[in-house]
């Protein structure tokens, strides 16, 4: 019989994409739109403006989905349980690595220049 992951065993998976998704609000978002030619640079600079309160909040929410998943890995490594919903949450995990580094990488070298 296949195991429905619940809500408690993705959340470190929702945690990391929300906030990391949140994150590329400011630099990756209004940067795609208006390379796609959708936006102006106009929708860009004030999305821009709220950098400086994104970018933390998706640097906390990657570090504390990190922090949820391996204290539940733990827990169930102490109880010798199998972790429900693993694979989902290493690939959000990743997922959202890779895309909080795209912003850093956005933020700190191309928008200076």
């Amino acid at each position: 019989m296949q195991y429905k992951a619940r809500f408690a065993d993705l959340k470190p998976a929702l945690i990391s994409l929300g906030t990391s998704f949140g994150a590329s609000l400011c630099c990756v978002l209004p940067m795609t739109i208006v390379l796609l030619g959708v936006g102006s640079g106009g929708f860009m600079m004030v999305t821009m403006q709220y950098r400086f309160i994104l970018y933390p909040l998706g640097l906390l929410g990657l570090g504390m989905s990190y922090w949820l998943f391996f204290l539940r890995k733990r827990a169930c490594d102490a109880q010798v349980c199998q972790m429900q919903g693993k694979r989902w949450n290493v690939a959000a995990l990743i997922f959202s690595t890779v895309l909080m580094s795209v912003v850093t990488y956005v933020d700190f070298f191309l928008v200076s220049l």
